[in-house]
């Protein structure tokens, strides 16, 4: 097998490790930070440990699947505990929250308690989600979408005008048509801020994000995801894998137009260089292509970045606060009355910070006793603002930017006001806070964004960056930034497809469990002619593809466009399964 370097210890670099190592081969994870983890990290500090990025368990089958592809299961790995309520939801201007249940029936019932007739809604809207939920998972998320014809089976070919409304719709008109109530819209439209986005902005197909936390429940992994990073790192050390930190990579090797190894700075600075088969990215996409390659080196070149949508940035404040704090749940959300203000400020050029925020509060203490000591809570609480470092790095013990302090004093006022905590400032021990600067800084994140490219229509599915590059050979890319998209499950899902790429599996569905190491190694050089090929496809194809955006951004004129986008993008899918086959018919031919 081949030698593979990976760059970046993220979850999807780790992931990747785990699962190319199982498959044999010889694996080098290199991470430029002291830890592994990347934005799913973890910090220590007075008794309190906080997870720094993510914490919402949700996909668990997603989680399920990886640990059985690496011969375990999450059950033998985690303890996960299922939190009920989910979560709890206070809205502007209301004195008394909504708490969302672990049963659907129980939702089901609160939604027609506050409007009648929308439970009845409700019911259906969920059965939808997850009919689409299964439906993606079955056919759109395990693929590569290296071979267009592999994604239309039956099924999809059966559902393709539904699919094609639900991509050319944004979710915020798929909501309204379910529900009226403001309360209601909120609960149902704020799944898309975990997409990186907003309920005008992300397709309506993402409505199957509500299946998760109103249908399948929310869990919890004990020990917080700094667990989950931990057991995937095992796995990886366990199956072979050799995980270097303090190994700042600073560029890509390119000879003869493939990836052959890195340069890398030491934890002493010292230059290095370590030499591969296979090159795998696991770093923010934007800073690989115009940082780590040479112009005429790059698939995704800066001007590709200037026309894309960056989700939004973050601040973020971890809080370790004296006494209990019942007023909060393990997941709270705060909910500004005129929402939409605020994303159209987050998104809007020019950009601003909402004010009042819709912000998001996470309490693990409640469950977890080994995040905070006893007789205190720990709070992590993430305020979406524009992608934009320019609004500055926040610090420890109130030692960040100006604007970034200031902006952390209003919000813990803002929570104290509506979560009836008035003596929340006087409580709070410990304190830090993060910006965008800090997510440029410390993760090379594009324009400072907590999670990379925002899911819009023009920007998911088969429209999100490809896992492989385009002009260096023996270069794949892994994370949020590409295939499938944002969000931990997504991330184990981009390793699988790493796996298929290598493989050259086109399949659509997830690999057999457990992975077993495949012989089979395609040569280079039909590789070569493989991608030339395919890549004339991928042209016609994304024809196919600018006239569905079109017709996806003129709905709201009448589907009339987003049918006529639709039928060219099936005519460029046409060719880009001819050319496949062509490609096929070139490795054939090349290992006869």
């Amino acid at each position: 097998m081949s030698r593979v370097v990976i760059i970046g210890a993220g979850i999807a670099g780790l992931a990747s490790a785990a699962l190319l190592a199982r498959e044999g081969h010889q694996v080098t994870v290199l991470e430029a930070r002291p830890e592994v983890g990347g934005r799913a990290g973890s910090w220590r500090h007075d008794g309190f440990r906080f997870d720094t990025g993510p914490s919402w368990y949700l996909m668990p089958e997603a989680f399920d699947h990886f640990y059985r592809l690496l011969g375990t299961s999450a059950d033998e790995q985690l303890r996960l505990v299922t939190l009920d309520p989910g979560y709890r939801v206070y809205f502007e201007g209301q004195a008394e929250p909504v708490d969302i249940s672990a049963s659907v029936e129980d939702n089901i019932e609160l939604f027609e308690g506050i409007e009648r007739g929308a439970g009845a809604r409700l019911e259906g809207y969920l059965e939808s989600a997850q009919e689409t939920y299964d439906l993606a998972g079955k056919h759109l998320l395990y693929t590569t979408f290296a071979d267009i014809r592999r994604v239309a089976t039956g099924d999809v070919v059966r559902r393709w005008v539904h699919l094609t409304r639900l991509l050319a719709r944004p979710l915020a008109s798929l909501v309204r048509r379910t529900v009226k109530d403001r309360r209601l819209q909120q609960i149902l439209g704020y799944p898309a801020v975990f997409l990186g986005s907003s309920p005008r902005l992300a397709p309506s197909m993402y409505h199957l994000m509500s299946h998760l936390d109103l249908d399948a429940g929310v869990l919890y992994p004990m020990g917080g995801f700094a667990r989950v990073i931990e057991s995937i790192e095992d796995l990886a050390v366990a199956a072979g894998a050799e995980i270097i930190t303090h190994a700042d990579v600073t560029r890509i090797i390119v000879e003869n137009g493939k990836a052959r190894g890195v340069k890398y700075l030491d934890g002493t600075r010292a230059r290095k260089t370590l030499g591969a088969d296979i090159v795998v990215s696991a770093a923010d996409l934007h800073f690989t292509e115009t940082r780590l390659l040479d112009m005429d080196e790059r698939t995704y070149p800066q001007e590709y970045w200037d026309a894309k949508t960056p989700g939004p940035g973050a601040l973020l404040l971890y809080l370790g606060v004296e006494g209990e704090l019942p007023q909060l749940e393990h997941h709270t959300l705060l909910f500004a009355k005129d929402w939409q203000q605020g994303f159209d400020k987050i998104f809007g050029e020019p950009a601003g910070i909402p004010q009042p925020a819709s912000l998001y509060i996470c309490k693990p203490s409640g469950v977890d006793p080994d995040v905070a000591p006893e007789g205190f809570e720990g709070l992590v609480v993430l305020v979406p603002v524009p992608a934009d470092p320019s609004i500055g790095r926040g610090d420890v013990d109130g030692d960040g930017d100006a604007r970034i302090e200031a902006l952390a004093d209003s919000i813990i006022a803002q929570i104290s006001e509506w979560a009836g905590i008035p003596d929340l400032a006087a409580r709070v021990t410990v304190r830090r806070t993060v910006g965008p600067a800090n997510f440029a800084d410390e993760f090379n994140a594009w324009r400072g964004s907590a999670l990379g490219l925002a899911h819009t229509p023009g920007q998911s599915g088969f429209f999100r960056p490809g896992n492989a590059s385009k002009h260096v050979g023996d270069l794949y890319y892994v994370g949020g930034s590409t295939l499938p998209g944002i969000g931990l499950p997504m991330c184990l899902v981009s390793a699988e497809l790493l796996v298929k790429r290598l493989r050259g599996d086109t399949s659509t569905g997830q690999l057999p469990e457990p992975l077993e190491p495949v012989e089979a190694v395609v040569p280079s050089a039909a590789v070569a002619r493989a991608r030339q090929l395919a890549a004339v496809g991928a042209r016609g194809a994304t024809v196919g593809a600018k006239s569905l955006a079109t017709g996806a951004k003129s709905v709201a004129a009448g589907a009339k466009s987003a049918a006529v986008g639709a039928k060219t993008a099936a005519a460029g899918a046409q060719r880009a399964a001819s050319s496949m086959l062509a490609a096929r018919r070139a490795l054939r031919d090349d290992e006869d």
